[in-house]
């Protein structure tokens, strides 16, 4: 039994415990009506998991919208706003955001904004979600393809993690969301890190205590700095680089888009060169992070007209201030320094020890 993690003011509850937790407080809440904001994938593998432990006389509403990042903008919004409209949603209604990150950062976007804010709860549905998007009240959307351009910070109700919902989750999209687990290892527990090394080794029986570190992890980095003036800063490594050949990927017809841990695994190398290249970590650490990360997820191919334009895409980072790319690097294993300037010769330098 894992005991429930208390975040910034809301609780994080753990398999069935969840579930009696979730009908306790409906019944104790007095609320108009539910809605359960699902995307095609998780209406169909995950919802007829979901509803049979639901204990309520509330008018349960789904509403659905097509799965992929490329639907996490604000025309989507608009139409679940008017879906909501339509129904009868007011300020006494419940949200219920069952899926992965696009599910859980668009639907708190939408319950945040809707009538100026209705309560919502997060049920995490992949690997990714669960020890990144559920934790830390970040909400919002994509602009064109910059990501997470549109959004609030404002925290659920509460979050329900079951790890049951993982055994309908591809295998491409559990590696995406190691990506964010192994992140959590670099930049604070280098124990936690080692556990990854061997992943042959790894008991899937031990899989729920990963997770669960994981999820501790990044909840007490936020717990410190809910806003991001300071040390929540540290959780973007890896994504400074990252989201923009993301971002890169996902408007170039030419590419496959990559899932978010695939860029961020990209990331992490090249951030981690960036490292050892201004003496934070030495040869050994980043022969091990390389090692490790391209053991796990495949090379991603880049040409030489690639990279200028993820450098251009820099510009758009929400952890800019005042012009300035700011990196969050690591500082050997475990720990983390941020607020780094970068120049961009050395992120060229990074790119061609990628592909070496």
């Amino acid at each position: 039994m894992m005991q429930s993690i208390q975040a910034n003011s809301y609780p994080i509850h753990f398999n069935e415990k969840g579930y009696e937790a979730l009908n306790l407080y409906l019944k104790e809440n007095k609320y108009s009506n539910l809605f359960i904001i699902v995307d095609s994938n998780t209406n169909e593998f995950c919802l007829p998991n979901f509803l049979p432990y639901l204990e309520t006389d509330l008018t349960i509403e789904i509403i659905e919208f097509d799965a992929g990042e490329e639907n996490k903008n604000i025309e989507t919004c608009v139409q679940i706003w008017n879906v909501l409209t339509e129904l009868g949603a007011d300020r006494k209604t419940l949200v219920i955001n069952l899926g992965g990150g696009v599910v859980t950062d668009l639907g708190g976007f939408v319950a945040s904004t809707f009538k100026r804010g209705v309560d919502f709860i997060h049920v995490p549905t992949t690997l990714l979600s669960m020890v990144d998007a559920s934790v830390g009240g970040k909400n919002g959307v994509d602009l064109g393809n910059l990501k997470n351009q549109i959004g609030v910070i404002n925290v659920p109700i509460m979050v329900l993690i079951d790890t049951q919902y993982l055994e309908t989750v591809p295998q491409n999209e559990m590696r995406s969301g190691l990506a964010e687990m192994l992140k959590h290892g670099l930049i604070y527990d280098k124990k936690y890190w080692e556990q990854f090394l061997d992943l042959k080794a790894l008991d899937f029986a031990d899989f729920d205590s990963l997770i669960y570190r994981s999820v501790e992890i990044k909840n007490e980095i936020v717990l410190q700095d809910p806003t991001e003036k300071n040390i929540r800063k540290a959780l973007n490594f890896g994504h400074t680089l990252g989201h923009a050949i993301e971002s890169y990927f996902l408007e170039n017809e030419n590419k496959t888009t990559l899932l978010h841990g695939e860029a961020i695994a990209v990331g992490m190398i090249l951030e981690s060169f960036i490292s050892l290249d201004k003496k934070l970590i030495n040869k050994e650490e980043y022969s091990e992070i390389k090692t490790c990360v391209k053991s796990i997820y495949d090379d991603i191919l880049f040409e030489e007209k690639d990279i200028q334009p993820i450098l251009e895409l820099l510009i758009h980072d929400k952890k800019n201030e005042y012009g300035n790319i700011q990196f969050a690097l690591i500082e050997g294993i475990g720990k983390i320094k941020i607020n780094q300037s970068v120049e961009n010769e050395l992120i060229l330098k990074a790119f061609e020890d990628y592909k070496s």
